[in-house]
């Protein structure tokens, strides 16, 4: 019932929206007005959650075969956020986390949010200088870390070698650091199953007993919080090679977490299987506020993301959704092509997120087909805007759903500027730069005031606009077409090349499993077309260069046919799976000066 009246209400909101504006002819859109934002803090509505689906499964780890419900969550934050205070975690004070997809990360979060501390989570693929440089940006006073770092394809990682460097005495009564003078306290998760010693190491503190110093998990006096407090702040994935510091708030990430659920339907009911990292907004927003806002149960398969895991934590606890980027979902639909699971088991799913990068239409349509998710839904958005914007409905045209990244989420509201004049909006279905505005907007970069002012800047009406550096369009009724990054344009003699263009053609290739596009140096042309190809499992070396070549040159023009193809393994990514396009093409030119490519 509270489906079918969600659904009545989405359409209400589309209708409503399309006959108060009509067709538009500039592109220039608003999200709906309706429903309201919520003015809480994260707590207070969590609070609430609590009271009514208390019972309810709100955190399954399939790893640790651990679940949690609703009420023990509550209760076990209460506890954690109880035994930070009594170690001087206070309001304001950032709190660098870094942790895998695990239940002490989930509790986490709601301890640092019931605080009213400022999380600050952190890639646990990143290395001793990079944790350091992050402490110091940030003057974090507090660390939660995990004794290891489990990542894909790789035997676990001791962290002891880490925070040896952070704090070389371990073995002392407190911690002491010279490189991260603000550092008060390390507080550690055992996550390493008997493999690590750490008795020893005195002034580390474990997780465990900070949670039972919190006692019983009553819930905690008023800390005076406020909604626009700042909550988390946020390192970018990564895409370019300067990571910065976005600075978000409770009512943005609750209202996006809850916009994002309605978007999807979600109820008391669902299951979603959430493989992309907490550390990162897809998995901490999109994947668990999204459900805990609407009652549902998350899932998390492993610490880091594994194909077969995810796979099998689907048909274990029937999940009704599954997220994922575009690589994610090409290693799991691999895995099915090999046999390694068996096709059955996922008549449950209907549902999930699709986001992080452009997602090829052949993709689409296989996930529809296969992994029975017909009402996937695709997200766009940026750290910097808590992160969505826009997203489509499961009752979207197919089209649209294949085609578009939705409409504006409500109470969002996005133009298509010219990049080098933001003064001026264009018409519709023209490419131009992204300007989005609304709640969801961060406050700036933490620290940086000079590459805040670079990307959020007012219009006339001193309305600020986060200018998102990516290419888009928007149709007539208000979808957004994404169509890259816009410093990811191959310039070739002049002409504008978008690689999604090359990537969707070459995707349909029955050889080519996973394909992405950039474009390398060239002396006459400035810039040309080069394709890293991955083919499918006992395809490689059965393809050739010119068959690619043709296959492109048959059903699209000449000009789009890659002057190289690198069959290649894998791709330089981001630890949500986004491919690095910077290191793409330094790899390229690499491999052309190792005489590769040039077949």
């Amino acid at each position: 019932m509270l489906r079918t009246s969600l659904v009545r209400s989405l359409r209400l909101q589309s209708t409503t929206h399309s006959s108060r504006r009509g067709l538009l002819t500039q592109a220039f859109n608003a999200g709906p007005t309706e429903p309201p934002l919520l003015e809480q803090t994260v707590p207070e509505h969590f609070a609430g959650i609590v009271r009514q689906y208390g019972d309810r499964d709100a955190v399954i780890s399939h790893h640790q075969q651990t679940r949690l419900t609703y009420d023990r969550l509550d209760r076990d934050s209460n506890a954690l956020a109880r035994g930070l205070a009594k170690l001087g975690v206070q309001k304001g004070e950032r709190v660098a986390v870094s942790l895998g997809n695990t239940v002490e990360h989930a509790t986490t979060i709601y301890a640092l949010y019931k605080l009213g501390a400022i999380m600050v989570p952190l890639n646990p693929a990143f290395n001793a200088p990079q944790v350091l440089s992050a402490l110091n940006h940030l003057t974090a006073a507090h660390l939660i870390f995990g004794v290891e770092t489990n990542l894909p394809r790789k035997d676990p990682r001791s962290n002891i070698p880490l925070l040896t460097h952070l704090a070389p005495n371990l073995e002392a009564s407190k911690v002491e650091s010279e490189v991260a003078p603000s550092l008060q306290n390390i507080v550690i998760v055992d996550n390493a199953a008997g493999r690590i010693d750490t008795k020893n190491h005195r002034s580390l503190i474990q997780y465990e007993d900070v949670k039972e110093d919190g006692g019983a998990g009553r819930a905690l006096p008023d800390q005076g919080l406020h909604p626009d407090d700042l909550v988390n702040v946020q390192f970018t994935s990564g895409t370019t090679s300067m990571p910065k510091a976005a600075c978000l708030s409770h009512r943005q990430l609750l209202n996006n977490g809850n916009s994002i659920g309605d978007r999807m339907l979600l109820t008391a009911e669902d299951v979603m299987c959430c493989p992309p990292p907490l550390f990162h907004c897809f998995g901490s927003i999109l994947g668990y506020m999204a459900t805990a806002t609407h009652g549902s149960s998350i899932v998390f398969p492993s610490e880091a993301f594994d194909p077969l895991a995810t796979l099998q934590s689907v048909r274990e606890y029937k999940a009704t959704g599954l997220h994922g980027v575009p690589t994610m979902f090409v290693a799991e639909l691999e895995l099915l092509a090999n046999g390694a699971v068996p096709n059955e088991g996922f008549q449950h799913l209907r549902t999930g997120i699709a986001a992080g990068s452009s997602i090829p239409a052949e993709l689409m349509r296989k996930l529809h087909k296969i992994l029975n998710l017909t009402d996937l839904t695709i997200c766009y958005g940026m750290t910097e805007t808590s992160p969505v914007s826009a997203q489509t409905t499961t009752d979207d045209p197919i089209n649209k759903r294949i085609d578009s990244v939705g409409r504006l989420l409500p109470h969002v509201k996005a133009k298509v500027v010219n990049p080098s004049d933001w003064s001026k909006t264009l018409d519709v279905n023209q490419r131009g730069e992204l300007a989005v505005s609304g709640y969801l907007v961060m406050k700036g970069y933490w620290g940086d005031q000079a590459r805040t002012d670079a990307v959020l800047a007012p219009d006339e009406q001193g309305v600020l606009w986060m200018h998102t550096g990516d290419e888009a369009s928007m149709d007539e009724e208000g979808y957004v077409h994404i169509t890259g990054r816009i410093k990811d344009l191959i310039i070739k003699g002049g002409e504008n090349i978008h690689p999604l263009e090359v990537e969707n053609c070459l995707f349909a290739h029955p050889a080519v499993s996973d394909v992405s596009v950039a474009g390398l140096p060239d002396e006459r042309y400035g810039e040309v077309v080069a394709a890293f190809v991955i083919t499918h499992e006992g395809q490689q070396g059965k393809v050739s260069t010119e068959e690619i070549g043709e296959w492109v040159k048959e059903k699209l023009s000449h000009h789009l046919v890659p002057k190289y193809v690198f069959w290649v393994d894998n791709y330089p990514k981001t630890a949500t799976g986004k491919i690095q396009k910077f290191k793409l093409k330094e790899m390229g030119i690499e491999m052309l000066r190792q005489g590769k490519g040039l077949e």
